[in-house]
């Protein structure tokens, strides 16, 4: 099962990256994702093992960016491949049926070779403008996703990525996607992750919220 919404870590370092991994577990963000750029690779297996140990004790799912032999390495959930990455039928045929993996994707056209390679899941975006994402794709918006949603027509989880905000997940969720990735907003308040999952499900409506507070 694919959550509706996915942590990506962040941190100016390998410890930060485990401190807000443990903090997002512990807040009950049950899918994370460590996304470890420009380290060595002992590094971020060293990393991933504890980032491991974290989400097994917590039981969240643990997602490896882009290190596809360390998310076996370390027995992870899966792994997220970016544009850049290994083909995801390799990396399938070197992981086995059991890992989930998903797919970075911009346009119709990437978002139709990652289904025809079966993947898992596709992280569409950036919905916005992010400082996360050096080399930004193009940003989509809510009309790039409604495009791009109903030309696809796939059962396939589509997850909206890219400077999402509380504010902006009625708005995205109602144009079919599936679910959200966050890394600031939740990096940076923790409490968020359950704000997010109440958007998610429904019970909130942000939009309706703000509009009570003035009357």
């Amino acid at each position: 099962m694919i959550s509706k919404l996915h942590y990506i870590t962040q941190g100016k370092t390998p410890e930060a990256h485990l401190s807000n991994l443990e903090k997002a577990c512990m807040a009950g963000a049950d899918w994370v994702q460590l996304r470890l750029k420009k380290m060595d690779l002992d590094v971020v297996l060293k990393t991933a093992k504890k980032a491991r140990e974290i989400t097994s004790k917590y039981q969240r799912k643990l997602i490896i960016n882009d290190y596809y032999k360390i998310a076996k390495a370390v027995n992870a959930d899966g792994v997220h491949l970016g544009k850049n990455d290994e083909c995801p039928l390799i990396t399938r045929n070197f992981l086995g049926t059991s890992f989930i993996i998903g797919g970075t994707a911009n346009t119709v056209e990437d978002c139709k070779v990652l289904l025809n390679k079966k993947v898992d899941y596709i992280g569409l975006g950036p919905y916005q403008f992010t400082e996360t994402k050096k080399n930004l794709s193009p940003i989509l918006g809510v009309a790039g996703y409604q495009k791009i949603i109903e030309n696809l027509q796939t059962k396939t989880p589509i997850i909206a990525i890219g400077g999402i905000r509380l504010e902006d997940v009625s708005e995205i969720i109602n144009t079919g996607i599936y679910g959200i990735a966050v890394s600031g907003e939740i990096t940076k308040e923790i409490s968020n992750v359950s704000k997010f999952q109440e958007i998610l499900k429904g019970k909130i409506n942000v939009f309706s919220s703000a509009v009570e507070r003035f009357l």
